[in-house]
């Protein structure tokens, strides 16, 4: 057993740096390094879930169904705010069929994460909890919430992100009209000085929409009460995280507390945090001593559960004439919703370009709306897009090329930090990604193209953390068939974590993919391992898995050298058997050494090492876009993306390019379709459904080329990888509205680009 000792961990987790005391190994994990040989990392492997998946068998907590399962369904506020004055359901209770309803009168013992409670008498937005009524079926209990008489008091409210912040406008929090009560700000060097030596200074103001998660699998639990004991069955992203919340939202030990989250179809970060359906649903159950499903509808989906906050940036930024930036500074609002979240898009202005003169203050507004949550990399395709958008003019002015520009500014350690980081290979992807496009082909003269039709290229770069970190502990059990059991207390969210567990051990003891089996998403099953958001999985767990594996090894190794009388120094271990070094002596498989051994299985636990001290562990990418414009219509037609990017060691070809060709297709429907769309006279969000909010079909989608800068990461973690779930995304929608810009000659602040915006700007 490796030695371990306890230690003060960090990591970043968006842009907050997270810090606890946590048992890692003492001399960190075996590195693998760049130059070692590997037989199944990085390789394309088929999902090992993936005839689960396509036949139907694999069980999402859509699809558990108990006996006996009663049905929720929640009755949501009609008002962006009101107060309840009083409430009756005894219509409702006695709607044949209907078997319990909750509300705050029955309830108030259950406290919540902000300053109200599970059902909060102040409604606060158009979709917030009332009350929850379990049933024999979902229509009944449908019908039941009809029947439950609410009296209001109906009160102002505001949905406009910066009325929001206005003197006059409602204020329906203790703390006031903005999150915490106060701005962030930001500052290093002078930024006065750093514009009065500009040569040229570019002002903009930028705006983005508020978008919606809408991942294929709706928000659900289903819930089983046996005795004091409850069992979970959760789409989340988060076993242990809903696990500690439930048991603390109903005064359990969490020991009392099972969840089970096999298969979930997608969460983008809406399913980072504790639902209160979940909560709603084991109070039914234990209320009725049935278990209880519940699941959201599409409308709740897009009202209730979470949306990348909109934003508004003002941008001020200055450069020599030799394409040195002097000074940059930013001013931005966001609306959180109606309960507390940050809303903020600060962090690339913050680091991704060298400039000594950075000033910035963010402001996060309540609105009358949902609230907000992280969204597939929070805050950075809104201010990756603006400030893309506006380095792009500044390199204009000066008659600089775009991407010539960037290299000028090219920031070798962190900006805030002022730290070296583990790895950066950012001008590689340049160079790749420009190659791949054909980017010296791009018309120096935007909106040159002769005809209605008109094509243009453009560009913008990306930085995210990814680097994972402890705690994540994961168990492999070796049986005497040979055979390998991986347990880990992860979840997929649909991007391979099952797959690359499988091939970080057989990596390790040279066995088939095939022979290993990997049970994942359950708390009662696996050692604990961190929330699958940030692009944090593989990073974290896939070291633990290699520690594991690691220890197994060792042990074999030492149990063969007592079998056969030699040294462990005289052995050999390849593809899964033991050989002496002169071969003299019979070699002994796997399975040999732990049947000799009497035992049934042989199991190890490894743990995730620290992150390296006083380093930045961050990714790195490039996006080109080529995109055609017809400037009669104002359609934008996106023809190619070129991604180029540094995410560490690639440990599976196949995977990385599904999170890739996802990234990439939100991030190009953030940047032309989707958008939440809200009636500022009632409060209401008018696109409740998938046939009213927009996202591309399979006819708008470009075509992809995924380009990673062959590397290993070792100094950030021993498997060398960094997270790749965030950085398809970030840098998209700015690279395609660059392009745009290049095609038509007219800039574009406002997404998603639409026709109509196209039109606008061209005629003004």
């Amino acid at each position: 057993m490796t030695n371990r000792k306890l230690t003060r961990a960090k990591y970043f987790f968006e842009d907050s740096e997270i810090e606890h005391l946590t048992e890692v190994p003492a001399d960190g994990n075996q590195r693998m390094e760049e130059t070692d040989a590997s037989k199944v990392i990085g390789k394309p492997v088929s999902r090992v879930d993936g005839y689960n998946k396509v036949s139907g068998s694999a069980l999402f907590t859509f699809d558990v169904n108990l006996p006996r399962m009663a049905h929720a369904r929640t009755l949501r506020s009609p008002y962006p705010h009101a107060k309840i004055r009083r409430i009756d359901t005894s219509k409702a209770e006695a709607l044949p069929g209907v078997l319990a309803v909750i509300t705050h009168e029955n309830t108030s013992e259950i406290p919540w994460y902000f300053d109200s409670f599970l059902f909060d008498p102040h409604l606060r937005y158009a979709g917030d909890e009332i009350a929850c009524v379990a049933a024999e079926t979902e229509a009944i209990a449908e019908r039941a919430l009809k029947l439950i008489e609410v009296d209001y008091e109906v009160l102002p409210f505001v949905v406009d992100t910066m009325k929001a912040a206005e003197e006059t406008s409602p204020v329906f929090h203790e703390e006031g009209r903005l999150v915490f009560g106060e701005e962030i700000t930001y500052e290093r060097g002078d930024v006065e000085a750093g514009f009065a030596e500009s040569d040229v200074i570019v002002e903009d103001n930028y705006t983005t929409q508020a978008a919606v998660h809408n991942p294929t699998e709706p928000h659900c639990s289903v819930v089983k009460w046996d005795g004091d004991k409850l069992t979970v069955w959760d789409s989340t992203q988060g076993i242990y995280g809903v696990r500690d919340e439930v048991a603390e939202r109903l005064g359990l030990p969490e020991s009392h507390v099972q969840v089970i989250s096999h298969y979930m179809g997608g969460g983008f970060g809406t399913k980072l945090e504790t639902g209160k359906y979940t909560v709603m649903a084991a109070l039914l159950a234990r209320k009725i001593g049935r278990p209880v499903r519940i699941a959201l509808t599409r409308k709740e989906m897009n009202l209730a559960v979470g949306n990348r906050p909109d934003s508004l940036q003002q941008l001020k930024v200055g450069a020599k004439k030799d394409g040195t930036l002097t000074a940059m500074t930013t001013t931005t609002y966001g609306a959180a919703g109606a309960y507390r979240h940050r809303a903020i898009c600060y962090w690339p202005i913050m680091t991704m370009y060298q400039c000594a003169n950075v000033q910035l203050a963010a402001y996060s507004t309540y609105t009358n709306l949902g609230k907000a949550r992280a969204f597939r990399a929070p805050g950075h395709p809104q201010g990756t897009f603006a400030l893309d958008s506006i380095l792009d003019d500044v390199a204009e002015k000066i008659g600089m090329n775009p991407l010539e520009f960037r290299l000028k500014n090219y920031a070798e350690i962190d900006q805030v930090s002022q730290r070296p980081y583990t790895s950066k290979k950012l001008r590689e992807a340049y160079e790749l990604g420009a190659a791949k496009i054909g980017w010296t082909h791009r018309r120096k003269t935007p909106g040159s193209d002769s005809g209605p039709i008109k094509r243009g290229l453009g560009m913008a770069s990306q930085i995210w953390w990814g680097s994972g970190g402890p705690p994540a502990a994961v168990t492999v059990k070796l049986n005497n068939d040979g055979s390998v059991r991986v347990l880990a207390g992860t979840q997929d969210l649909g991007t391979g974590t099952y797959t690359i567990l499988a091939q970080t051990v057989a990596e390790v003891l040279e066995i088939p993919v095939e022979r290993i089996q990997v049970t994942i998403g359950d708390t009662a099953v696996g050692p604990y391992c961190p929330m699958s958001g940030g692009s944090m999985t593989a990073p974290s767990v896939t070291p633990a898995a290699q520690d594991a594996a690691l220890q197994l090894k060792d042990a074999l190794l030492s149990g063969a050298a007592t079998m056969l009388e030699v040294s462990e120094e005289n052995l050999i271990y390849k593809d899964g058997v033991i050989h002496t070094a002169s071969g003299e002596k019979e070699p002994l498989g796997i399975a040999d050494v732990v049947q000799r051994l009497r035992e049934r299985t042989l199991v190890r636990t490894g743990l995730r090492a620290a992150n390296p001290e006083g380093f930045m562990i961050q990714s790195f990418g490039v996006q080109f876009a080529e995109v055609e414009v017809d400037t009669w219509t104002g359609k934008v037609r996106v023809i190619r993306i070129v991604a180029a990017h540094d995410i560490g060691r690639t440990l599976n070809r196949k995977l990385l390019e599904n999170q890739f060709h996802g990234g990439i297709i939100m991030g190009m429907s953030y940047a032309l379709f989707e958008e939440r769309i809200v009636d500022e006279s009632t409060g209401k969000v008018l696109n409740t459904n998938l046939h009213d909010y927009k996202i591309p079909t399979i006819a708008d989608t470009p075509e992809i080329d995924v380009i990673t800068v062959p590397h290993s990461d070792t100094k950030a973690n021993s498997m060398g990888a960094k997270g790749c779930g965030e950085p398809p995304i970030i840098p998209t929608a700015a690279a395609i509205a660059n392009a745009v810009y290049n095609a038509i000659g007219v800039r574009i602040n406002s997404l998603p680009i639409t026709p109509d915006k196209v039109l606008n700007a061209l005629n003004a």
